[in-house]
């Protein structure tokens, strides 16, 4: 495993929309782990194929109740809404308040490429929503209501 370059704000990459993945190559597993070592080290929750550069429609989140692989995801239900403060690996040190779905209902494949149905609600919806937008080249500051502020302005309580 290794650790990838997070792309950032301003990076092409991040603005393109991603392709299917078709099958499981040795070359997709070693991307699956070096997103989750990526992420691990950089305290997020989730992070896209995009974001290391990758322009596959890839995705790994673990917001606390253990590891996520989502392959060629599509979001099938949301309900409810909720309002909450969001970063990105791709833009350090900024967040922003989004509202996103409470609920989501997602189908994808899994590293064996088996479908899987992932239902979520709060921070994984959210997730789940941040991530996906990745794959179609969105970053969240596209949806930020009001400014984009800095984390250490939010940590001083500013």
């Amino acid at each position: 495993m290794a650790l990838r370059t997070i792309r950032e704000i301003g990076d092409e990459v991040l603005n393109k929309t991603c392709k299917e993945v078709t099958e499981m190559t040795e070359r997709t597993k070693t991307l699956i782990e070096d997103m989750f070592e990526t992420m691990y080290d950089a305290d997020g929750v989730g992070l896209a194929a995009p974001q290391v550069g990758i322009l596959k429609r890839l995705v790994v989140i673990d917001v606390g109740d253990g590891p996520l692989v989502l392959i060629n995801p599509r979001i099938v239900a949301t309900d409810g809404e909720q309002t909450g403060q969001e970063g990105c690996l791709s833009v350090p040190g900024k967040c922003g308040d989004v509202t996103r779905p409470n609920y989501v209902k997602v189908m994808a494949l899994n590293e064996e490429m088996e479908p899987v149905e992932i239902e979520g609600t709060e921070l994984l919806a959210r997730a789940i929503c941040h991530e996906l937008d990745h794959l179609d080249g969105h970053l969240f500051v596209e949806k930020v209501i009001g400014d984009l502020r800095t984390v250490q302005d939010e940590e001083d309580g500013e």
